[in-house]
């Protein structure tokens, strides 16, 4: 009879990650499903995704020292920040053509969009969702496939699908915005996947999110007003 080979401190943390972040994803998306029926529609989800994302981290990285794990700490800080803030000013001239062509050619405004970022004074909260977007989705999740050796390409793939997907789950907008912001989250997941890839460090992938924000930010609020 072979001996059962013990499973290493250091395995077993990786495979609580790995189970921490996909649970966390579903329990996110189920709430969003049962809620888009009730009158709460998609905000209990959201509020889980914000609050559980930044939660799960600080507990992990407090808890169980994963810091680095979660590549959050170490890693090619200055790489990561050079090439995020080029990605970044990249993604964001795309977006202002884009949006100015969409915008002359009959498209209409993210009005819903616009009605939570200004009368319900949400714009103030983005910095501490793009924090839980890129922690849940390039942090912990992201970090802990790698380490289990899942194929790197594969993951930079399918954690930025799962990124998209989440949109349609927890936006409480209509169909047709969560579909523009999703277009929109895609090469973000893509960039900011190859990003922490390359240098083991999430703040690159925070700087080209922030500055798109802010890019999404002109889409629907200054350029309408400069073209209508």
């Amino acid at each position: 009879m072979k001996p059962v080979k013990a499973m290493s401190p250091g395995s077993s943390a990786l495979d609580e990650r790995l189970k921490l972040s996909f649970g966390l994803m579903i329990l996110i998306w189920v709430t969003g499903f049962v809620g888009h029926f009730t009158p709460f529609q998609e905000w209990p989800a959201l509020f889980l995704y914000v609050a559980g994302a930044i939660a799960l981290v600080l507990y992990r990285g407090k808890t169980r020292n994963e810091w680095k794990d979660m590549y959050l700490a170490g890693g090619d800080l200055r790489k990561s920040l050079f090439w995020g803030g080029l990605a970044g000013v990249l993604l964001f001239t795309m977006d202002i053509v884009n949006t100015v062509m969409y915008y002359r050619n009959g498209g209409a405004p993210m009005g819903e969009m616009l009605n939570i970022l200004v009368n319900r004074y949400m714009l103030f909260l983005f910095p501490v969702l793009v924090l839980a977007e890129e922690f849940l989705w390039r942090g912990i999740m992201f970090s802990a496939m790698i380490e289990k050796g899942f194929n790197r390409h594969l993951t930079v793939f399918l954690t930025a699908i799962f990124y998209v997907v989440n949109h349609f789950a927890v936006a409480p907008v209509g169909f047709w915005e969560r579909g523009l912001m999703a277009m929109m989250a895609f090469p973000i997941g893509i960039l900011g996947g190859y990003l922490v890839l390359r240098t083991r460090n999430v703040w690159g992938s925070v700087l080209v999110h922030m500055i798109t924000m802010i890019t999404m930010i002109l889409d629907i609020y200054v350029i309408p007003q400069l073209i209508f």
